[in-house]
């Protein structure tokens, strides 16, 4: 015989508390259809921002352009500095991810766990296998968010890992 299941002792397999999705803008629903890679940007501060919007456009020099929100931390350090890194995410970063994103808690600070390089652009987690150091060049309202338009100055690629891949509100699977 099967023991029925107490009342609230199954975890929710969603967010409870997330608007319906045929409640969200069609605008919204369609962005969730994008798949895009996480980043972490950082700034000397240090402060940091988990970002999906960020596009790499090649050329002499390199770009980089992404949205922030103009009220974050990260956008007064940036914009104080002047320079920012970016640094994608692995399959392996998915706590730093929703940490820096202020999904999950970060008691002592963003910073405090997990070891970090020191760079001129700002910090970047030690393990990552790529970053790049930016020059803000400009910013602008655009949408709900902040369009920051920066020069690519510097460039590491020391690893090669699976992306973490943000689709439709959660990471993809491995």
């Amino acid at each position: 015989m099967v023991n029925p299941i107490e009342p609230g002792a199954q975890i929710h397999g969603t967010d409870p508390f997330a608007t319906p999705e045929q409640a969200r803008s069609p605008i919204r629903r369609f962005r969730g259809r994008l798949a895009s890679p996480v980043t972490l940007w950082t700034a000397p501060g240090p402060a940091g921002f988990t970002v999906s919007s960020t596009l790499v456009v090649d050329g002499d020099p390199g770009r980089l352009i992404g949205i922030l929100d103009d009220e974050s931390d990260l956008w007064e350090a940036v914009s104080a500095a002047g320079r920012f890194a970016v640094a994608p995410l692995t399959t392996a970063h998915r706590q730093l991810a929703d940490r820096f994103a202020g999904l999950m808690p970060a008691p002592g600070g963003l910073f405090r766990s997990g070891e970090w390089t020191e760079t001129p652009f700002g910090p970047v987690p030690a393990d990552a296998g790529a970053w790049a150091g930016c020059r803000l060049d400009s910013a602008r309202e655009f949408g709900w968010g902040l369009l920051v338009e920066a020069t690519i100055e510097h460039v590491e690629i020391v690893g090669d890992a699976p992306p973490l891949i943000h689709y439709r509100g959660r990471y993809l699977a491995d």
